[in-house]
């Protein structure tokens, strides 16, 4: 019995051995498994980093063009009508010297004739531009473009017809930047 006794904790030790064997076998399969889904952890966690710091380089991006181009935007109507007054300013001197002519008593038709050549001056800058000056005598009345603010009798025209003008109208391309002041038959 004694024998029996020794050999059954022997016999303990060997079984004991083989479920810890088995136990370690199960640890490593886990760990085995566990290791590519580690890996792969690792790369989507490498991949979110990733797309965010391109998200964060794209946002600054953006702020930055939208600041430029909120200044730019600004220069722009600061500065829109630079061209038109540096184009302005000769005719400016022009109406100056004519000024000075008028003023040292030299006869009226040079002072008349640097008047008209101012004007036509002046009309060749504004017509560069994009002005245009609205020829409305014998044209229908039309609220869009004419302001009435006589009506008169007219056996030459229609009724409803702008027979005279008190104020120019102007186009600066294609928009009216000044109704016409008129006069319509009735």
């Amino acid at each position: 019995m004694d024998q029996d006794l020794k050999q059954e904790p022997h016999l303990d030790a060997s079984e004991q051995a083989a479920p810890e064997a088995e136990e370690t076998v199960e640890a490593q399969a886990e760990q085995a498994s566990a290791a590519p889904e580690d890996d792969r952890f690792e790369e989507l966690k490498r991949q979110a980093e990733e797309a965010y710091q391109r998200q964060l380089r794209v946002q600054a991006d953006f702020d930055n063009y939208r600041r430029r181009t909120l200044k730019e935007t600004a220069d722009l109507q600061k500065y829109a009508s630079l061209k038109l007054l540096t184009n302005l300013l000769p005719v400016l001197d022009n109406f100056g010297r004519a000024l000075q002519t008028s003023s040292e008593g030299s006869e009226s038709d040079s002072f008349v004739k640097g008047i008209d050549m101012i004007n036509r001056q002046l009309w060749q800058v504004l017509e560069a531009e994009g002005l245009k000056a609205m020829e409305p005598v014998g044209q229908p009345f039309d609220p869009e473009l004419h302001q009435a603010i006589m009506q008169v009798e007219s056996e030459e025209y229609e009724e409803g017809t702008v027979v005279e003008v008190v104020q120019p109208g102007y186009w600066l391309s294609d928009k009216v930047i000044r109704p016409a002041m008129v006069k319509v038959s009735g």
